[in-house]
């Protein structure tokens, strides 16, 4: 994913309110923060800062967003797909309900 940061073509990242913030006891992120893009080896590759943060149920992600997250996917529809897959290999599962954190960002 680093690669499609660094290439421009990912410029949003999505994560469940339950599993990557309440269960972590972490705060969701606010415009203008920034943070390191880090390596596959740890190594500290880039900068990002947050340009946009939204909290949406799973059944509303845009296209827009979807699109924004660089990955290839032809609709909303195969990115959800898709995301639900990855949650349930943590052993999530979503609903439509299920609150997204949909977070826009730039390379510094």
């Amino acid at each position: 994913m680093t690669d499609l940061v660094l290439s421009g073509h990912k410029t949003a990242t999505a994560g469940l309110l339950t599993l990557d913030y309440e269960a972590e006891g972490e705060e969701i992120e606010h415009v203008g923060e920034r943070l390191a893009l880090v390596g596959d080896s740890g190594e500290r590759v880039g900068e990002i800062e947050i340009t946009r943060v939204e909290v949406v149920p799973f059944a509303e992600v845009s296209w827009e967003f979807a699109n924004a997250e660089g990955e290839g996917y032809a609709s909303v529809a195969e990115w959800g797909e898709s995301h639900v897959g990855f949650w349930r290999a943590y052993g999530v599962e979503v609903t439509g309900s299920t609150p997204v954190v949909c977070l826009w960002f730039r390379l510094l």
